[in-house]
């Protein structure tokens, strides 16, 4: 899927990349990700989920 094509459902409208703040374990991270920029909704993709993310948590629960 390419992330130019993602809508948000509830909106309607194009997702634009935005700086998005996750939180883990009390570490904040800045990543900019599809969002939509009526209600906030984020896109995480699957790959980002399985991939990135995954190796982040697992580095941080090591410490």
């Amino acid at each position: 899927m390419n992330e130019d094509e993602v809508y948000c459902v509830k909106c309607n409208v194009r997702l634009v990349a935005l700086k998005t703040t996750f939180t883990y374990l009390k570490h904040e991270f800045y990543v900019d990700l599809p969002r939509c920029p009526s209600c906030g909704q984020v896109y995480v993709s699957e790959e980002l989920a399985k991939g990135k993310m995954t190796e982040v948590e697992m580095s941080l629960e090591d410490k």
